[in-house]
């Protein structure tokens, strides 16, 4: 009786590694849904992201999709920068620490933008591709027709 005592934690532990499983699963499945009316997109456990042509869209995935979702012009888009824990880092000298990396997007209007990443690689890489694109669409905005 005392074995079948201990084995029972460990079959809840089991019961809810089944259940976060699944509950991942649906949200990917959702994501992927969602992502297909982008040109790029990206999904971690924080946050969705989505690129399509001058607009960049984010939020926060579900198991149902995305929610809270929000969209900018990358026309609006004054400078971006990649932090860790609330301090700018400079992508030339990464930071030995972890950290929890942001991608933040400073709008047109003093509006500040924060989509966090789980990996500081990607945050990196995908505020490399953005800022290639605001320059990209402000110089062919800027040019006259």
């Amino acid at each position: 009786m005392e074995r079948g005592l201990l084995w029972l934690p460990l079959l809840g532990v089991f019961a809810w590694l089944a259940w976060a499983g699944w509950n991942e699963y649906r949200k990917v499945e959702a994501y992927k849904t969602w992502a297909a009316q982008f040109e790029k997109a990206k999904y971690d456990i924080y946050a969705v992201l989505g690129q399509n042509q001058a607009t960049l869209t984010w939020g926060q995935p579900t198991r149902q999709g995305p929610v809270n979702l929000s969209s900018a012009s990358l026309a609006t888009v004054e400078s971006l920068s990649v932090q860790i824990d609330g301090k700018i880092i400079d992508l030339k000298a990464l930071p030995k620490q972890a950290g929890r990396p942001m991608l933040v997007l400073s709008l047109i209007g003093d509006r500040q933008v924060e989509i966090p990443f789980t990996d500081l690689t990607l945050a990196i890489q995908w505020s490399e591709y953005l800022q290639k694109q605001v320059q990209k669409f402000q110089h062919d905005s800027s040019t006259p027709a």
